[in-house]
């Protein structure tokens, strides 16, 4: 898999030099993402619609998972690499 970055240091797939850890992430636009529930991620990403944007400003990694929350891998069914 490709080395993806993300400095989002409290999320439950960030690993020290900032790199992403998630075995799958899935990055849909923000409009798409603000209308799904947080259990939409990679698992559905074959069926969900195509997301195109103007610019990266208008896209958001739904893969995110709060460090903190007890139940990890509930949330998205992704597990870290």
């Amino acid at each position: 898999m490709a080395k993806i970055h993300c400095s989002i240091s409290n999320c439950h797939y960030w690993k020290q030099g900032n790199i992403c850890d998630a075995s799958e992430i899935f990055i849909t636009s923000d409009q798409f993402g603000d209308t799904q529930p947080d259990n939409v991620d990679a698992l559905q990403a074959s069926t969900t619609p195509q997301t195109p944007v103007n610019s990266g400003m208008d896209s958001c990694c739904k893969t995110f998972v709060d460090k903190n929350a007890t139940n990890k891998h509930g949330v998205d069914g992704i597990m870290k690499s």
